[in-house]
């Protein structure tokens, strides 16, 4: 079981795609008492891996303390984060508070274009140095990329760049258009060059020793077992978002996944189990009664579809099909 906590909405990039819309800080972010509190929640529901995301993370000045604190409850603590302020200090100090796993975003090994993406010029040699910090302290880390149609290309480069780093696993992050990624729809990768990349990163799975991990990409689970590829025995389902897995915004509420924007309840209202255990919205989540094409796919137990994308483009319908599937649409 996962749960991401998006410790602050602030961040130090102005990345295009960002589904929280970050920058400034927001007015009502749980504090350190209130971070511990849902922490405490998090361990009582029986969660194992805690991902501390934002905004970024790092920008928390208690964020060492936090980490800290969640190991100490027996949580796996890994991160989200741009990896621009991986500093060697930062690495060692993370390290010894008991992080487990820095996820640090590159999209693009043009250093020009992830600039662009992320909005800051430096942010690509500066997320470079942030994995050698990491591998420097004896921190594991993974390379994140957001998939887009200007990148897709790229992603097996990406793959062999991680595994020249030292990096432990790939995420590839597929666009669901919300926050500031609204604007950028009309780049999403669509619906047959969709299905082809999965294709492509499944077969590249074969060639590579490190774990790869399609996100918001709930099909690839669907593809791999088509094309005969081994997964990640902790891959053995697509979308978790009210299953095994949810986030907690930087203000406490509590939501299915980061690109949903239903609200299951608010932590400074609530403790988190008990919104984990008794939220209408999890449990509507649970009967994976799904419509449509969902519904009646094979593959139902083993992919679930997007429920962020079903909702996105059904009127909040979290248990509509996923269209964005070319087996699904009888497209294969």
């Amino acid at each position: 079981m996962i749960v991401s906590w998006m410790t602050t909405n602030r961040c130090n990039l102005k990345c295009s795609h960002c589904y929280q819309d970050a920058g400034d800080c927001r007015e009502n972010e749980l504090t350190t008492d209130e971070g511990k509190r849902l922490i405490d929640g998090i361990a009582r529901a029986g969660f194992k891996i805690m991902i501390f995301s934002g905004g970024e993370p790092l920008m928390r000045a208690d964020i060492f303390e936090l980490v800290q604190y969640a190991a100490d409850k027996g949580l796996r603590p890994v991160f989200g984060t741009n990896g621009t302020l991986i500093d060697a200090d930062t690495a060692l100090r993370l390290q010894h508070a008991g992080a487990a796993s820095m996820g640090i975003s590159l999209d693009s090994l043009d250093v020009a274009r992830h600039d662009a993406f992320r909005g800051m010029a430096g942010a690509w040699q500066q997320a470079v140095d942030g994995m050698a910090n990491c591998r420097a302290a004896g921190l594991n880390f993974q390379i994140h990329m957001t998939v887009m149609d200007w990148n897709k290309s790229e992603v097996g480069d990406i793959i062999d760049f991680a595994v020249q780093a030292g990096a432990d696993a790939v995420y590839l992050f597929f666009l669901i258009p919300v926050g500031r990624g609204v604007y950028i729809e009309d780049t999403a990768v669509e619906v047959m060059e969709y299905e082809e990349l999965l294709r492509s990163i499944m077969e590249k799975q074969r060639q590579v020793s490190i774990p790869i991990k399609p996100t918001c990409a709930p099909q690839f689970t669907r593809v791999a077992k088509q094309l005969g590829v081994d997964l990640d025995p902790r891959f053995s389902r697509g979308c978790l978002a009210g299953l095994t897995y949810c986030i907690i915004s930087p203000v406490g509420q509590v939501r299915p996944c980061a690109y949903m924007t239903e609200v299951a309840g608010d932590v400074h209202q609530q403790p988190f189990d008990e919104i984990w255990r008794d939220s209408e919205v999890f449990a509507r989540l649970r009967t994976q009664a799904y419509s449509g094409v969902c519904g009646r796919c094979g593959y139902k137990d083993i992919c679930g579809g997007c429920r962020a994308r079903a909702a996105y483009y059904n009127d909040g319908d979290v248990l509509a099909e996923d269209k964005y599937c070319a087996f699904g649409r009888g497209l294969l």
